[in-house]
């Protein structure tokens, strides 16, 4: 039986605790879909194709894993792609709440769904995506947060873009 899972996220960038999840989960499920949330609601710093770009240059061609964009619910999502399981990252006790909640949610919606809770490895658990866009619109030092790759592609960005101090685009 083909084991899929599906880690779902905005990615708004893909952080090293992302990677490291991603990294472990190939090791356990035969296909590992990052399924990237449009989520205009979060007022993403980077746009859908931006990120999944990004995911893709940190992935660099990794076997097993799959990055698509999806804009519905997250239940069907997993329906429509035939997987059960869905990851999550936890890096610290205030995350819980949260995160069961959503579990709880998704298998309401969609009762084959079970939730599997990863904690990122310990030099990662501070990195968060909001830590690093905050630190992207003063212009600080990202490359220890991020894959090379992605950390290449937003400074591309920055210039060729002119993204200004509010990241805004």
């Amino acid at each position: 039986m083909h084991k899929i899972a599906i880690y779902p996220g905005t990615f708004d960038p893909i952080t090293n605790g992302h990677l490291d999840i991603i990294k472990r989960c190939v090791g356990i499920f035969d296909t590992v879909i990052v399924a990237v949330a449009k989520n205009q609601s979060k007022h993403p710093m980077f746009d859908l194709s931006q990120r999944l770009e990004m995911i893709r240059l940190a992935l660099d061609s990794m076997r097993g894993v799959e990055v698509e964009g999806f804009d519905c619910l997250l239940a069907d999502f997993a329906r429509q792609k035939g997987s059960n399981v869905l990851i999550r990252g936890l890096r610290a006790v205030s995350d819980f709440e949260y995160e069961l909640q959503l579990g709880y949610t998704n298998t309401s919606l969609n009762p084959a769904l079970d939730t599997m809770y990863f904690m990122p490895s310990l030099q990662h658990a501070f990195i968060s995506s909001s830590v690093v866009r905050s630190i992207i619109i003063y212009d600080g030092q990202i490359s220890h947060m991020v894959p090379q790759a992605v950390c290449a592609y937003i400074q591309e960005l920055r210039g060729t873009q002119g993204m200004n101090k509010g990241g805004e685009q």
